[in-house]
C-alpha cells in the first residue's frame, strides 16, 4: 500500500459543514451500518435532495467526514517548529496533545466505527490512516529531519523514529480504551507517560556521545 497522502478535501461551505455535523451525530449514535441518509438529513436540518447534492451516497459522506476530522486533528496536533532546538519540550507538547485527543470518547468511538466498517469498505481505513496517522507522522518526520541536519539528533531512519514516538505515546492507553477497559488517564498519568515516552525516545535517538 502506498503511503502517499490523500488529496485535500474540497472547499468547505456552510451547508456542507451543516451536513457533516449532522452526519457525525448520527454515525456516532448508530454506527455506519445503522445510519441512514434520511436520519442524517433530519439531524442536519436539510432535505434528502440537498443531502445528495453534496454527497452521492452514505459511503461518500462517511469517507468525507473521516478525512476532514482526522486531517484537522493531525494538523492541529502536529504544528512543529523546525527551528525549535528544545527537542524534549517539542516532543512533550506533541505527546500531550496527541494523548489528550486520542482518549476523547468521540475519538475512541470514531476509531471503533472505522475499524468496524473497514473490512467491507477498505477505503475507509485507508482514508482514516492517510488523513490522520500518516499526516502526523510525515510532519514529525520533517521535524526530526531538521534536528538530524542540525546535529541535535543522531542520524536515523526518521520515518521509523516518528512511528516509534507515536507508538510509545499510544501504547499506554489507546488499545485499552478501544476495548472499553478502564477510564481515560488522569492528567498526572498523561504527564508521566508522555515524559517516559520522550525519555525512551531520546535514549534511542539522542545525539551520539551524550
Amino acid at each position: 500500500m502506498s503511503d502517499a497522502p490523500v488529496s485535500p478535501p474540497p472547499a468547505d461551505t456552510e451547508k456542507r459543514r451543516q451536513i457533516l455535523d449532522g452526519a457525525r451525530e448520527v454515525f456516532l449514535a448508530s454506527g455506519f451500518d445503522g445510519a441512514s441518509m434520511g436520519a442524517i438529513a433530519k439531524a442536519a436540518g436539510v432535505s434528502k435532495g440537498t443531502l445528495y447534492v453534496y454527497f452521492e451516497s452514505k459511503e461518500a459522506l462517511f469517507e468525507a467526514l473521516t478525512v476532514e476530522e482526522k486531517r484537522s486533528l493531525a494538523e492541529n496536533i502536529c504544528r512543529l517548529d523546525h527551528d525549535d532546538p528544545d527537542i524534549a519540550a517539542v516532543l512533550r507538547r506533541l505527546g500531550t496533545s496527541l494523548m489528550e485527543a486520542m482518549v476523547r470518547p468521540d475519538h475512541v468511538a470514531s476509531v471503533r466505527m472505522v475499524i468496524g466498517a473497514a473490512e467491507k469498505f477498505p477505503r475507509f481505513g485507508r482514508a482514516f490512516y492517510e488523513a490522520g496517522p500518516l499526516l502526523g507522522r510525515t510532519r514529525l518526520r520533517a521535524y526530526l529531519d531538521a534536528q538530524v541536519a542540525a546535529g541535535r539528533l543522531r542520524p536515523m531512519d526518521t520515518d521509523l523514529a516518528a512511528r516509534h514516538f507515536f507508538d510509545l505515546c499510544a501504547a499506554t492507553t489507546m488499545r485499552r480504551l478501544l476495548f472499553a477497559v478502564g477510564a481515560p488517564p488522569t492528567e498526572a498519568e498523561t504527564t508521566y507517560w508522555v515524559a517516559e515516552a520522550v525519555r525512551v525516545f531520546l535514549a534511542g535517538y539522542g545525539p551520539e556521545g551524550r
